[in-house]
C-alpha cells in the first residue's frame, strides 16, 4: 500500500516538473516518465485541455485508489441481512424474559418483596415522560369505518404529558350501512410477556381509578377491558363518565371501580357484573358526545390507590328476572 501511494505521489510531481526531472525519479517505471513528457512535448489549446482532463482523471484516480486503501465502504455495497441471526437474537430475548418473568414471580411482583407490594397504597400504572410511553398506546376514530373524525397523539409542553386532540366529526359515512358516526379513542396496549403471551394487571388490592388530566370541558366515557377468556371479547367492557372542567387548571379525578357498569358495543346491559380487578387488559378514553369540532385532553399520569373511606362493594343492582343465575 505504501508503493501504490509513492507511486501515486510520483505522477502527480511529474505531470508539474519538465521532462529533465524525470530522470531525477527512479523510482516510477518508463511508462510513466514516457507519459509525463509526450504530454508535456503537446501545445496550444488543445494540449492544454487534453492535459487538464488527463490531470483530472488522474486526481480522481488516485482519489478512489486512497478510498480503496482505507476500506472505505462503497456506497453501492449493501449491508448483509441474516435472517436466522434477527431469530436468533430474538429468540434469546423471549428466553430472557422468561428468565425474569420467573426470578420475579419467586421474588414478588415486578422484582420486589411481596410484603412491600402487599403494603401498598398507591401505585402509578401509566405516566407520560417520553416517546417510549406514547408507544404503550394506539388511537382510533371513525375513520375505520368511513367517518371523518381525527385523532392524534404526542408528547405535550416539556416532554411531561400526553396531548390528544384532533377533530370530531358526527357525519355519518356515505356507505349505505352506518347510521352513526363521530368518535375517538385512545387505548393501551394489551401487555405481553415472553413468547408474546398475553398479560394482565392485578389491581386487587386497590378500589379506585386515580387520573390526572386537563381537558377542555367534554364529557369522555373511560373503558376497562378484562381478560377472562384465551380470545379476548373486544366489545365487552367496563365504562364509567369523566368530565373535564376545561381551563388551564390540572383536575384529579378519582373514579372507584364500583362504579363501572357493563356495556356491550356501547350499550349498557341489563344484566350487570362486578369488575374483576385481578384480570385487567387494559384501558381507554373515548369521546362520543356528538359535537362537532376540535378538542384536547392531556393526561399528566394514569394510577390506582385504595381509598380506606370508599366501602362500596357494587352500586348496580340485579332482578331475578333479569340474571336468574345470580340468585339461584
Amino acid at each position: 500500500m505504501a508503493l501504490v501511494q509513492k507511486l501515486l505521489n510520483g505522477t502527480y510531481i511529474l505531470r508539474k516538473c519538465p521532462k529533465a526531472s524525470a530522470a531525477f525519479c527512479p523510482s516510477l517505471s518508463f511508462r510513466v516518465a514516457d507519459y509525463c513528457s509526450s504530454s508535456l512535448q503537446k501545445s496550444g489549446p488543445a494540449a492544454k485541455k487534453g492535459s487538464w482532463l488527463r490531470k483530472s482523471e488522474g486526481g480522481l484516480q488516485g482519489r478512489h485508489q486512497e478510498e480503496v486503501a482505507v476500506d472505505l465502504p462503497s456506497p453501492e455495497e449493501k449491508p448483509e441481512v441474516s435472517f436466522d441471526r434477527a431469530i436468533e437474537d430474538e429468540v434469546k430475548d423471549h428466553f430472557k424474559r422468561l428468565k425474569d418473568e420467573i426470578v420475579n414471580h419467586w421474588i414478588g411482583p415486578e422484582g420486589r418483596p411481596l410484603h412491600e407490594v402487599m403494603m401498598e397504597q398507591a401505585k402509578v400504572v401509566w405516566q407520560f415522560r417520553g416517546k417510549e410511553d406514547l408507544d404503550k398506546w394506539v388511537v382510533t376514530s371513525d375513520k375505520t369505518i368511513g367517518g371523518r373524525s381525527e385523532v392524534f397523539l404526542k408528547m405535550g409542553k416539556n416532554n411531561q404529558s400526553a396531548l390528544l386532540y384532533g377533530t370530531l366529526s358526527s357525519e355519518a359515512p356515505q356507505d349505505g350501512e352506518s347510521g352513526r358516526s363521530g368518535y375517538c379513542a385512545m387505548i393501551s396496549r394489551i401487555p405481553r410477556g415472553f413468547f408474546e403471551r398475553k398479560k394482565t394487571y392485578d389491581w386487587s388490592q386497590f378500589n379506585t381509578l386515580y387520573l390526572r388530566v386537563r381537558g377542555d370541558g367534554r364529557p369522555w366515557m373511560v373503558n376497562i377491558r378484562e381478560d377472562t377468556d384465551l380470545i379476548q371479547r373486544k366489545n365487552q367492557m367496563y365504562s364509567y363518565f369523566m368530565f373535564t372542567r376545561g381551563g388551564p387548571y390540572w383536575q384529579n379525578i378519582k373514579i372507584p371501580f364500583s362504579k363501572f357498569f357493563f356495556s356491550n358495543q356501547g350499550r349498557v346491559r341489563d344484566v350487570q357484573h362486578q369488575l374483576l380487578l385481578d384480570k385487567i387488559s387494559s384501558i381507554g378514553f373515548t369521546l362520543a358526545d356528538k359535537v362537532d369540532g376540535p378538542f384536547f385532553l392531556e393526561i399528566d399520569f394514569i394510577g390506582v390507590f385504595t381509598d380506606p373511606a370508599h366501602t362500596e362493594e357494587f352500586a348496580y343492582e340485579n332482578s331475578p328476572e333479569l340474571s336468574p343465575r345470580l340468585f339461584k
